[in-house]
């Protein structure tokens, strides 16, 4: 695959899980991290509670893709792969102990 078409498949990917996490998120600020770079690390999406690194391809790294969010995110977010393989569904990888938060979190509230 050229690097302009592959640049262009993870631009769109990036703009796809934007509009995810908007639907999952509704009134929040999401956006590209791409476009609003300032010098400073940013999230491919740029959203509240989560540091997201996307990747998409044929074989995505999974552990280096977390490897890369964690190395990056900033106190206070949690960092996620987003993984998407070709013609798959997207998928999320995250620590077990950021994993058990988030459902610690949950249960905390349905019961309220």
């Amino acid at each position: 695959m050229s690097g302009a078409r592959s640049r262009r498949k993870g631009a769109n990917y990036e703009r796809a899980m934007v509009h995810r996490f908007r639907e999952a998120m509704p009134g929040a600020e999401v956006r590209r991290g791409l476009q609003y770079r300032s010098g400073d690390e940013v999230a491919d999406v740029d959203c509240p509670v989560f540091w997201p690194e996307l990747k998409r391809g044929k074989k995505p790294n999974v552990r280096a893709a977390l490897r890369q969010a964690r190395a990056a995110v900033p106190k206070g977010r949690v960092p996620v792969a987003v993984i998407r393989d070709d013609r798959q569904e997207p998928f999320v990888a995250l620590l077990l102990d950021d994993f058990l938060d988030l459902v610690g979190e949950w249960w905390a509230g349905r019961s309220k």
